[in-house]
C-alpha cells in the first residue's frame, strides 16, 4: 500500500542545517514526529549529546531551533516491500524534491545531514544536480540511529554525534 509521509518539514527561522532521513516508520502509538518511532535511537542519542530531555514533540522542536536545524525526509511517498521500516524494503520511491529544493534555495544551509549511509547515497542519486548550486554546502552522513545498525554501538554513536553536530549557543 501506498504511504504518503504524514508530516511537513520542520524549518525554523534563519534555518543553517538541514538533517534528512529517508522515510518515517510504520504509525504506532505516539508516533506524531520524525524519529519517533518505538526503537529509533535518534532523540535518545541527542538527548546524551545535549544532556536534555526531548520526550515531546515540543521539545525536539525547541531543539532544533535553538540548532537552526530544519527537518525533512528525503522520501515523499512509497510502498514497504516486506511490511517493516527498513529502508532498504521501500519501493516505488516518490522523492521529496520540491520541499527539499525550497528548503535548500529559502535558507543559508551550510551543512546537510543524513542519518545513513542509505540517506546519503539516495539523496546523491536524486539530487545531485540540486547540489551544483549550493556548492558551499558540507555534507556529513551520521551513523543511522536504527537499532538495526548494531555495528556501531549506541555509545558510540553519541560520540559521533557529538562531534559532527553543531553546539548549543
Amino acid at each position: 500500500m501506498l504511504e504518503t509521509h504524514p508530516f511537513p518539514a520542520f524549518v525554523p527561522p534563519l534555518t543553517k542545517y538541514l538533517i534528512l532521513g529517508s522515510f518515517v516508520g510504520k504509525p504506532a502509538p505516539g508516533y506524531d514526529w520524525f524519529y519517533n518511532s518505538p526503537r529509533n535511537q535518534f532523540w535518545s542519542i541527542l538527548e546524551a549529546v545535549y544532556h536534555l530531555k526531548l520526550n515531546s514533540k515540543k521539545s525536539q522542536q525547541q531543539l532544533f531551533t535553538r540548532l537552526s536545524f530544519a527537518v525533512t525526509d528525503i522520501i515523499y511517498r512509497c510502498d514497504r516491500s516486506a511490511g517493516n521500516n527498513l529502508d532498504t524494503n521501500l519501493i516505488d520511491i516518490v522523492y521529496n524534491t520540491r520541499v527539499i529544493r525550497n528548503i535548500l534555495s529559502q535558507n543559508n544551509i551550510h551543512k546537510i545531514y543524513f542519518t545513513s549511509r542509505f540517506v546519503a547515497d539516495k539523496f546523491h542519486a536524486h539530487f545531485g544536480r540540486l547540489l551544483t548550486r549550493f556548492p558551499h554546502i558540507r555534507l556529513i552522513t551520521l551513523p543511522s540511529p536504527s537499532p538495526r545498525y548494531a555495528q556501531i554501538a549506541k555509545e558510540e554513536k553519541i560520540l559521533l554525534y557529538s562531534r559532527l553536530l553543531p553546539r548549543l549557543q
